[in-house]
């Protein structure tokens, strides 16, 4: 996530405490009874945290993808991980390396086109059923222009990481965690064409 969000984000952090979501307990994280069982919907069971900084999106998305196969590291070792900076996680790459490094599986995919292709959205809901139901969530960095916000998002321009945990194929709708949170919007559901259109010009980790 850019400087543009600091002071924003940061003072979100100031006032909620880190929040998490069990691995073990009987629901998927963010989950309500009504969610459980759903037809069609597969959601991953992940440790949800609030990012600690408002330049730590892409270290706060990473450890909550490395939660889903029991990898825990805090945001600050993943932070120094990620070359992190004041400015953010240059590089979905970057991301890609810290999980492989761990976990394997990862590969980097960029998504250049803006919108993005046909082919492009095939591969990327391939993806997402291929990763969701190997138990391996994608980080996607993501740039939101103020008329194609996620929910909560301020009237600006967003330059961020989140993660996708689960997805619908009955809707073709995709489970976030979303380690911003804004406005309380912390796990939600979007539609696969809205997150399509988010990713371009960057790319994601699958």
């Amino acid at each position: 996530m850019r400087r543009t969000l600091l002071a924003l984000v940061t003072a979100a952090v100031a006032v909620a405490p880190v929040l998490t979501a069990p691995l073990a307990g009987a629901n998927p994280a963010g989950m309500t009874p009504s969610d459980v069982g759903v037809q069609g919907e597969h959601v991953l069971r992940v440790e949800y945290q609030v990012q600690q900084t408002g330049y730590w999106c892409g270290p706060a998305a990473t450890r909550i993808a490395l939660s889903a196969r029991g990898v825990h590291r805090t945001q600050s070792q993943l932070a120094s991980q990620l070359g992190t900076t004041t400015n953010g996680t240059d590089w979905i790459g970057q991301v890609t390396n810290v999980l492989s490094g761990y976990v394997g599986w990862y590969e980097t995919k960029e998504m250049p086109d803006d919108p993005p292709t046909q082919a492009q959205r095939d591969l990327l809901w391939r993806d997402i059923v291929l990763n969701i139901d190997n138990n391996y969530p994608i980080v996607a960095n993501i740039v939101a222009p103020a008329n194609n916000h996620p929910p909560g998002y301020p009237n600006y321009t967003i330059y961020h990481y989140f993660t996708v945990i689960g997805y619908n194929d009955a809707n073709r709708t995709v489970k976030i965690a979303d380690p911003a949170g804004f406005g309380g919007h912390q796990l939600y559901w979007l539609t696969f064409n809205q997150l399509a259109t988010l990713i371009p010009p960057k790319g994601y980790s699958a």
